[in-house]
């Protein structure tokens, strides 16, 4: 049941977050489900100043969406915390519940397999990651869920290596880590997921094969990036980070709201006008 009462507050934490595309996407939801009295807002809040401004809120807070670097540290201030969020250690929805009640969850995950989803991917037999940061590990607990076989992590370091090795005992996947040197033969598999900051795959854009299979790239700006760009030119599927970004959106806002289903287009829409205004 989609929750009506007047003048309800959500907002976006972190630190930078004047980049944060979430109030675009939720401002878009709230117009298209009609709620009039609803506001979504961002605040710059580090993990020292976490503690306090969540204890602040009133009553008609609805939830709070969060980025880096706080999706570890709101853990503590939690009633209770959803077993996907639990599965990778972070947080990026919380929900304030009719009795104040706080519950975290983590909508990363499943908003990578509904992205993969929507173009047709329902499960693959093998997967590559490129890079072994925080996204990483939610792209490894989303194919949990969809990967039948081996997920091959390209990684720049030991420690990185052991980490992703960690993660992969931990959610139960099937890793193995390969020097990033060799990251061009990541680019044969069904899936690859790139999680490198921008720049950090343009190399490789020219090693990508006559007929790639599906690419997830979490970077929306700039967009394309180089790999992208080939990727799609030889008529691969690509899937962005707006995708991403947007099915996470819309997960927090029927977790917030009580809506049934988000109005997915409206917000992919208004995100990407948003792209458009800052190229």
């Amino acid at each position: 049941m989609i929750r009506t009462d007047n003048k309800r507050r959500a907002a976006v934490l972190g630190s930078p977050i004047a980049h944060s595309l979430s109030p675009v996407l939720h401002r878009a939801a709230y117009a298209e489900l009609g709620l009039t009295d609803w506001t979504y807002d961002r605040f710059e809040v580090d993990e020292e100043a976490l503690p306090a401004f969540v204890e602040k809120l009133g009553p008609e807070w609805a939830g709070l969406s969060l980025t880096m670097p706080l999706k570890r540290a709101v853990m503590p201030l939690l009633d209770e915390i959803s077993d996907t969020a639990m599965s990778v250690e972070a947080v990026n929805t919380l929900v304030f519940g009719e009795d104040g009640r706080r519950t975290g969850d983590n909508t990363d995950i499943p908003g990578m397999v509904a992205a993969l989803r929507e173009r047709g991917i329902e499960q693959v037999e093998s997967a590559a990651i490129l890079g072994a940061g925080a996204t990483a590990s939610s792209a490894l607990a989303a194919l949990a869920r969809i990967c039948t076989g081996e997920v091959v992590a390209y990684v720049r370091s030991d420690a990185r290596a052991a980490e992703m090795r960690q993660w992969g005992e931990r959610l139960d996947v099937e890793v193995r880590t390969a020097d990033w040197a060799d990251a061009e033969r990541a680019l044969s598999v069904p899936l690859v997921i790139a999680t490198t900051p921008a720049g950090a795959t343009d190399a490789l854009s020219g090693a990508v094969p006559e007929r790639p299979a599906t690419l997830f790239d979490v970077l929306y700006h700039p967009w394309p990036t180089e790999l992208a760009a080939r990727w799609s030119a030889y008529g691969g599927a690509v899937v962005s980070g707006l995708d991403l970004l947007v099915h996470q959106a819309v997960l927090q806002v029927e977790q917030m709201t009580g809506c049934e289903t988000a109005p997915v287009g409206a917000m992919r829409r208004a995100g990407e006008r948003a792209l458009a205004e800052r190229s």
